[in-house]
Order: structure tokens, then C-alpha cells, then sequence
């Protein structure tokens, strides 16, 4: 149970995240989750988006080079230690995170933790076996 999420690859200047965010509000595209990481050069945002085919076409359209990648999803009670308790899943399965991004759906209810592994069908597993609840694609984007 994987879910789809957009990469764009943008230059690092002035305007160019609002570029994106102003193809996608056009085209009534809701942002669920998102995660930016940069360098000097460059930026790779990460995002989870209402519809993903439409928002990886919309950004096509508007010039943007933009990758569909998966990610699994946790869902954690939104409490401390709850990332604790999915790293040390992760941590027992001798799982290596390539990245992860997070987010609360409602402050004290449930938080969602987003990642990519260069092992995903051992994470899930690893998740399944530890008895985490994990989301499919149209749950995310139903939230």
C-alpha cells in the first residue's frame, strides 16, 4: 500500500514556489503534505496533493520538471513518542529511510508520517507486522 506523491524540481530564485502553488490552487489542487529540501542550486519539492494526475499535468503544462514517485504512509496518534514508536519499527527491520516528511491532520488527534525507503515492500512488512495502521492514496487524499 503505496502513495502517489509529485517531485518537482525547481530552480532556487526568487517566485519559483509560488509559481508552483499558483498552478495548482488555478487548477483547485488541495497541497495535503509537503516537503522542500534545496541546495545552492536547486530545490526538490515534495508533495501530496488532492489529485495527482492533474497536478503533475498542470505543472508539465506550466514548464515545471515533475516526477510521480510512492511514499508509505503511517498514520500515529498525534502524541509524544508516537515517531519513537514507528522508528523503532523501521529501526528493528533494519530499514534505511531515504527521506521522510510529516503532518497532523488535527492537532491531538492523528499526525501522518510520509516515507520513502529503498526498500518499500520490506517496510510494509515491517509495518503490517508491527500492526501500524498504514494508508493507501485515496485515504491520504480523502483527508
Amino acid at each position: 500500500m503505496q502513495v502517489r506523491q509529485i517531485a518537482i524540481f525547481l530552480e532556487n530564485r526568487s517566485g519559483r514556489l509560488a509559481d508552483i502553488t499558483h498552478t495548482l490552487a488555478r487548477n483547485d489542487i488541495n497541497i495535503r503534505a509537503l516537503s522542500l529540501a534545496d541546495t545552492a542550486d536547486f530545490g526538490i519539492l515534495r508533495m501530496v496533493v488532492s489529485d495527482t494526475d492533474k497536478a503533475a499535468k498542470a505543472l508539465k503544462e506550466d514548464g515545471f520538471t515533475v516526477g510521480v514517485t510512492e511514499v508509505t504512509a503511517v498514520e500515529v496518534p498525534d502524541q509524544p513518542g508516537s515517531l519513537n514508536a514507528i522508528l523503532q519499527v523501521v529501526n528493528k527491520a533494519k530499514l534505511n529511510v531515504e527521506y521522510m516528511y510529516a503532518f497532523t491532520q488535527q492537532s491531538g488527534d492523528t499526525g501522518l508520517l510520509l516515507f520513502r525507503f529503498d526498500d518499500p515492500e520490506a517496510a510494509l512488512r515491517a509495518f503490517r507486522e508491527a500492526g501500524c495502521k498504514l494508508l493507501s492514496d485515496e485515504e491520504v487524499h480523502r483527508l
